[in-house]
C-alpha cells in the first residue's frame, strides 16, 4: 500500500459560484445529473469501482498518513445546514474519493485480516446499485412484488442448506403465505434478537384468561405462567447482541448467563447440565428461555457441539438456538460441512449475509425449523401488513427494510455453492498453514488454534515464555501474572503500531484461555476471508510484527 500526504484542508478544486436551490435546480439535480462536467467526472470513478473495484480502492482508499481521530473529528465540527446547495455534484464526488476515502479502512486489502468484514466480489457493487435504483421496500407486496416472491425463494434455499428437509416440505412452504422458513434483517444482532423475541413469545403465550406476553407484558406474563425469571445460557464466547437482546426483551441482561468453555473454546457440556441442574433445582421459579450454540465464535471462532447441546435442550424441552452468523456459510463447502454437525436440529439459526456470504453491508437473516414459529411475532396495521395480507412484514422486526435477498439470490446464481465452497476452504486451509508457521517462529505463541478461519496469538520471546510457564508451574502465580502482563504491553504496543503504518491490520482481543488460568490474556487476533490472502502476505505480517518488536522492545519493557 502506498503512503501519500493529502492537505491538512481540502481544496477547492473549482471557481467558488452563488448557487441557489429553486424548482429549477431541484429538478434538474432530482432526475439527472446536473451538467456534463458533473456526468464526466461521475463516470470517471464509476467506471474505476465497477470495473476494477480492487485497483480502485488499493489507490483511493487507506492509503494516508497516519492521522488522529481528533484532528478528523476536528475537520468535521460544523452542526449546520446550509439554506441553499453548497457544492456541485462533481465536487461532492471529488471530496469523497480524494478527501474521505484515504481516511476510510480498506478492507479489500488482503493484508486486512483483523475483522469480520469481507471484501467484495467486484459483482456485489454492480449489484447493490441495481437494489439501490429500484428502491423496493420488501415488508410490503405494493412496494416490492416479485422481489417479495423472490425473497420467500430465498430464504427456503437457505433453509434446505441449513435443515435438509425433503423436497415435499419446500413444496409446501416455498410460497405459503401462511408459512415462514425464516426472514432477512438488517444483521446478526437483529437476526439474533428476533429468534429469543419468538422464542420468548412462544414460551410465554396465551393461557387460561392470560393472552400472551407480547400483549399484556412480562410481569402479567411471570404471573400466568408462575415463573420469576427468564434467562439464557450461553458460551462465555458468546456475541454481545445476546446480552442487548436480554435488555430489549425485558428478561434483564444479567440473566444472560454464560456457561464456561472447555480447552477447545467450546461450551462445556458438563458446565451447561450443572447450570440447567441448578437453575431447575434453585427453587427461584426459573425457566430457562433458551440455549445458545455458536458456530464460530467472534473471539476465537470456535464451534460449540451442537448435535450434544440440541440432545440436552431436546431432553428439557428447552428453545435451541444457533448463532451461525459467522460460521453458517460452511455449509456450503462438503469438505467441511461436518464442523458445523447438529445445526439442523437447531430450533433457529442467524447467518449473516454480509459476512461468509461476501455481500455488502447490512444482511442478516434468521431461520426457524418450524414455519410456523414466526407467527408468535406477527403484527398488523391498517394501512400496511393488513390481516390476511401476504406482506413479509407482517412477521419481523424491521418496519422498513431493502432488497438484501436480491443481492443473494444473484450472488448464489452467479456463484453456486461451489464457488462459496471453495472461498470458505481457502480461509480455513490458509488459517492452518498460518497457524503453522506462527509456531516455526521462536517470537510467537499460539494461543488459540484456527477451527474454521479465525485464529490468537501473541509475541512471547522464549525465554520468557519458559520461564513464565517453570513459575506458574512451581506456584508463583503471581509472578507468572506480572510477566503476563509485560507481555500483554508488549503485544498491544506492537498491534497499535502496526495498525497506524497502515500496511496491514491484525486486530486484537482480550482472552482466558486454558494454559493460562485465571489471566487476561492479550492477543493477536487474525481473520482469514480474502482469497487474495495468501500464506505469503501473513509471512510478511509477522516480519512486520517481529521487526516492531525489535524496535521497541528495550523501549517498553525489559525483557
Amino acid at each position: 500500500m502506498t503512503i501519500c500526504n493529502l492537505p491538512t484542508h481540502p481544496v477547492s478544486r473549482h471557481k467558488p459560484t452563488q448557487l441557489v436551490a429553486d424548482q429549477d435546480a431541484l429538478m434538474r439535480i432530482f432526475i439527472r445529473p446536473e451538467s456534463d462536467a458533473a456526468r464526466l467526472t461521475l463516470l470517471k470513478y464509476m467506471e474505476q469501482i465497477l470495473f476494477g473495484l480492487h485497483e480502485f480502492l488499493t489507490r483511493h482508499v487507506g492509503v494516508t498518513q497516519e492521522i488522529s481521530l481528533k484532528e478528523l473529528a476536528e475537520r468535521f465540527n460544523s452542526t449546520t445546514i446550509s439554506k441553499h446547495p453548497e457544492k456541485k455534484l462533481a465536487d461532492v464526488i471529488i471530496d469523497l474519493i480524494e478527501d474521505i476515502a484515504p481516511h476510510a479502512v480498506n478492507v479489500a486489502s488482503p493484508y486486512f485480516v483483523g475483522h469480520m468484514t469481507s471484501a467484495l466480489p467486484f459483482f456485489m457493487v454492480h449489484l447493490k446499485t441495481i437494489v439501490t435504483a429500484l428502491n423496493q421496500n420488501v415488508i410490503k407486496l405494493e412496494t416490492s412484488k416479485v422481489v417479495s416472491v423472490i425473497e420467500k425463494q430465498v430464504l427456503a434455499k437457505i433453509h434446505r442448506l441449513i435443515y435438509r428437509e425433503n423436497e415435499a416440505f419446500y413444496q409446501e412452504h416455498v410460497q405459503n403465505p401462511q408459512t415462514s422458513l425464516g426472514c432477512f434483517i438488517e444483521d446478526g444482532t437483529l437476526a439474533n434478537i428476533t429468534a429469543l423475541w419468538v422464542a420468548r413469545n412462544s414460551l410465554l403465550g396465551a393461557r387460561d384468561c392470560f393472552e400472551g406476553i407480547e400483549k399484556e407484558g412480562l410481569p402479567a406474563a411471570y404471573r400466568a405462567h408462575g415463573i420469576e425469571r427468564l434467562v439464557v445460557l450461553v458460551s462465555r464466547l458468546g456475541h454481545y447482541s445476546l446480552k442487548k437482546a436480554g435488555g430489549v426483551l425485558g428478561i434483564g441482561n444479567r440473566n444472560v448467563i454464560a456457561v464456561e468453555v472447555d480447552a477447545q473454546n467450546r461450551m462445556d457440556l458438563n458446565c451447561l447440565r450443572q447450570k440447567i441442574a441448578e437453575l431447575q433445582d434453585s427453587g427461584e421459579k426459573t425457566r430457562i428461555l433458551a440455549v445458545v450454540g455458536i458456530a464460530g465464535t467472534t473471539e476465537t471462532g470456535s464451534v460449540d457441539p451442537l448435535g450434544q447441546l440440541a440432545a440436552i435442550c431436546a431432553e428439557h424441552r428447552i428453545h435451541f438456538h444457533v448463532d451461525a452468523a459467522w460460521g453458517g456459510p460452511t455449509l456450503m463447502s462438503e469438505k467441511y460441512r461436518h464442523l458445523l454437525a447438529g445445526i439442523e436440529q437447531a430450533d433457529s439459526v442467524t447467518i449473516d449475509g454480509h459476512k461468509q456470504f461476501y455481500m455488502p453491508m447490512t444482511c442478516g437473516m434468521v431461520y426457524f425449523k418450524d414455519p410456523k414459529k414466526l407467527d408468535a411475532i406477527e403484527y398488523h396495521a391498517g394501512y400496511v401488513n393488513r390481516p390476511g395480507s401476504v406482506d413479509l412484514g407482517r412477521k419481523s422486526l424491521s418496519g422498513s427494510r431493502e432488497a438484501s435477498s436480491l443481492i443473494l439470490d444473484s450472488t448464489l446464481k452467479i456463484m453456486g455453492t461451489q464457488g462459496y465452497a471453495l472461498l470458505i476452504e481457502h480461509g480455513i486451509e490458509i488459517a492452518r498453514q498460518f497457524a503453522a508457521e506462527i509456531q516455526s517462529r521462536p517470537l510467537f505463541e499460539m494461543i488459540t488454534p484456527p477451527e474454521l478461519n479465525i485464529l490468537t496469538y501473541r509475541l512471547v520471546p522464549p525465554a520468557i515464555r519458559s520461564l513464565g510457564r517453570i513459575r506458574f508451574e512451581q506456584g508463583a502465580a503471581e509472578e507468572a501474572i506480572g510477566i503476563n502482563d509485560q507481555l500483554n504491553t508488549i503485544t498491544r504496543k506492537v498491534q497499535q503500531l502496526q495498525r497506524e503504518a497502515g500496511k496491514s491490520f491484525v486486530s486484537r482481543t482480550t482472552l482466558r484461555v486454558h494454559q493460562y488460568p485465571g489471566q487476561d490474556i492479550v492477543v493477536f487476533r487474525c481473520v482469514i476471508m480474502n482469497p487474495m490472502t495468501t500464506l505469503d502476505v501473513l509471512r510478511e505480517i509477522l516480519d512486520e510484527q517481529e521487526a516492531i518488536y525489535g524496535q521497541i522492545v528495550n523501549e517498553t519493557v525489559d525483557l
